[in-house]
């Protein structure tokens, strides 16, 4: 398997790692802050289901853990998986969340650098949600 090109995305957050692990880990809580989950997200199984904007999605998730790790892998209607490492670690009082974005086959450099704009997005939006204690 060839290695393919990554980014690792971080953005510092002002809440505590525990708080921010705790919501960002209940998958129900990510169309509120991830927008490639636009909606329908529900369980089956061991996985989830969403609609994306490129259509249905299949989501499994790391198992609950007390590392910060966040990783999940997600199926499209193609079949394809990509799995995506999301970690929350502390930085004295507050944290910080790393997501690493691979570059997948084919793509080119004005979508992997309009994938991580979207990522930055995403991201942003959780610190915005968490910092404005909108989530106890």
């Amino acid at each position: 398997m060839a290695t393919h090109e990554a980014r690792t995305l971080q953005i510092s957050i002002g809440r505590n790692w525990r708080d921010l692990y705790d919501y960002a880990s209940v998958p129900e809580n990510l169309p509120q802050w991830a927008s490639g989950l636009t909606s329908g997200l529900q369980k089956s199984g061991d996985e989830w289901l969403a609609d994306g904007p490129a259509g249905k999605l299949r989501l499994r998730f790391a198992p609950v853990n007390n590392f910060g790790v966040l990783d999940h892998w997600v199926t499209t209607e193609t079949g394809d998986e990509v799995y995506i490492p999301l970690r929350v670690v502390a930085n004295g009082d507050d944290c910080e969340v790393m997501f690493t974005l691979f570059r997948v086959p084919g793509m080119d450099d004005e979508k992997f650098t309009a994938d991580a704009a979207w990522v930055k997005r995403d991201l942003q939006k959780l610190k915005d949600l968490l910092e404005a204690q909108l989530i106890e």
